[in-house]
């Protein structure tokens, strides 16, 4: 068996190289304190088995926890599994569960719990669980404190699939027999976490305190974490100029607002914690319906688009044009033709080609303020420019995740997580069987290609990381050829921060897994 050793040593590097500045991690925490944050827009649930945007996941990253953590290199760490061995044929998993853990509400946790979830309630709520499970012959608890998984084949990205944002661990003595869409304890999360819900005040903030009976010793530092619900970002902008607030989370202000106050004494700024989610912002390009369906037309989109110039105004610099399925940040990536560069003059060539004759096209940005509102009137410009005519549709959350899942729109933003793997985070966005209405977060584009499906369904249980890579090469040309969406900007979110406020980002999940670990200068 495979020892976790290595693991480990990888665990005390990371103690050392995340956060701020190394000499955080050589200081003693203070005990105590409140920390307060901005959460943007306000979570629609903190229930995160069933919700997994971004504002959920940041919350409920403190109340709920995976068997795992993973570091920076997205080396897993120890969470609600204190260790793990691998068989060396990789088809057996086996998770040695912490003992002593309770729910919040002082339930014991044990080996059911995990079944639970694996095997009922993720399996319902969640699909990247299903996919995950889809490759498990059995799963089996021989005693309270484990649980084996034993694979139908060896499955690369098995190892990553144990972060709290793909599969958070529920109480089933909560949930067992109830229909869990409806179940009361959506709205008072129970979960094993460094903080547990005192209050959620709608439209105002969500009130975390210490849970006391936490298992990770003298976690976690804080008494208490406020999540401020501010709609409006100039007013975030000085919530936090008058330490109202003392974190502002990536994507909490506009760009244009970062370089200001981050130049103010005594504030730290950190593009760490995006490692795992290694967030990638397209157009959904709706392959059902005229003009999108032609290749040719996506491929005069995509030079049409000057991301250069998106990336630099836009955002201020942060983050990097995308050229491709896969960002740079994750395994698997390659650097592979064809590209796009900007090139006007050959967008016209193609929409020429395949007949365009200017039919107005619907155009749904992200309502997630004035960056992507910014973002839509370039993309509008940009296509008007070639002859592509867009209205921009205006929407709330609600509305946008409506329009998306039920596929009325015709060029739509979004962004999505890689989740560490191809095969956890950029399959679901290509794939046949995740054509699925009601999702806004699988293959909302309609994107089918049966030669895709199968590369993808290999990468996944290729037995060597050679034989991963080259399926996930020859799927990233293809895909750049058909160009199914049109890749815009592997995303930056830059944390601002009083540096006050030290270890707030200790894993490769940011500020949403690593609030135990955070304390308060005095």
């Amino acid at each position: 068996m495979m020892s976790t050793t290595s693991l480990r040593q990888g665990a005390l590097a990371l103690s050392l190289c995340l956060g701020a500045t190394t000499a955080f991690a050589q200081e003693t925490p203070v005990e105590g304190g409140r920390l307060d944050l901005v959460v943007q827009p306000e979570p629609p649930s903190l229930m995160i088995g069933i919700t997994t945007n971004g504002p959920s996941l940041l919350v409920a990253g403190s109340i709920y926890e995976g068997l795992l953590k993973y570091d920076s290199n997205l080396e897993p760490m120890p969470s609600l599994a204190e260790s793990w061995e691998v068989t060396e044929d990789a088809m057996t998993y086996t998770f040695h569960l912490r003992q002593g853990v309770k729910f919040s509400d002082g339930e014991p946790f044990s080996a059911k719990d995990v079944m639970f979830t694996f095997t009922k309630f993720l399996t319902e709520t969640n699909p990247k669980w299903r996919e995950v499970m889809r490759h498990v012959e059995t799963l089996e608890s021989p005693d309270d404190n484990t649980v084996v998984f034993k694979l139908k084949a060896p499955y690369g990205p098995f190892i990553r699939s144990f972060s709290y944002t793909v599969s958070p661990i529920i109480p089933a003595h909560l949930y067992e027999g109830t229909d869990f869409a409806k179940n009361p304890n959506n709205d008072k999360p129970v979960g094993t976490g460094p903080f547990e819900l005192k209050e959620w005040k709608k439209g105002a903030y969500i009130d975390l305190v210490k849970n006391p009976d936490y298992w990770a010793e003298g976690k976690p530092h804080l008494d208490e974490v406020v999540y401020h619900v501010v709609p409006d970002a100039a007013s975030r902008a000085t919530a936090f100029e008058t330490r109202t607030v003392s974190v502002l989370p990536g994507g909490s202000v506009e760009n244009f607002d970062i370089p200001r106050l981050a130049k103010e004494e005594g504030v730290c700024v950190t593009e760490k914690g995006w490692e795992y989610n290694s967030p990638l912002s397209f157009l959904w390009l709706n392959n059902r319906t005229a003009p999108m369906d032609n290749v040719k037309f996506r491929q005069a989109v995509m030079y049409a688009l000057n991301r250069p110039l998106m990336q630099k105004v836009v955002w201020n610099g942060y983050g990097k044009v995308a050229t491709g399925p896969i960002t740079s940040t994750i395994p698997f990536y390659d650097d592979v033709e064809p590209k796009y560069d900007y090139d006007p003059k050959k967008a016209k060539e193609l929409l020429k080609e395949v007949g365009y004759d200017g039919a107005p096209l619907r155009l749904l940005p992200l309502p997630y303020g004035e960056t992507w509102q910014r973002w839509a009137e370039v993309v509008k410009q940009n296509l008007a420019a070639v002859g592509i005519p867009v209205e921009i549709e205006s929407t709330d959350v609600a509305g946008w995740n409506q329009k998306t899942a039920q596929w009325d729109y015709d060029i739509a933003f979004t962004y999505l997580y890689q989740n560490g793997d191809p095969a956890l985070g950029v399959a679901r966005n290509y794939i046949s069987s995740q054509i699925v209405k009601g999702n806004p977060f699988a293959n909302v584009e309609g994107y089918s290609n049966p030669e895709i499906d199968q590369m993808f369904d290999e990468a996944a249980v290729a037995s060597t990381d050679a034989e991963r890579q080259a399926l996930y090469t020859k799927i990233q040309t293809q895909l750049q050829e058909d160009v199914p969406v049109a890749w815009l900007q592997e995303l930056s979110f830059p944390a601002l921060y009083d540096c006050k406020v030290h270890d707030l980002v200790s894993t490769a999940n940011g500020i949403g897994n690593s609030l135990g670990e955070a304390w308060i200068e005095k």
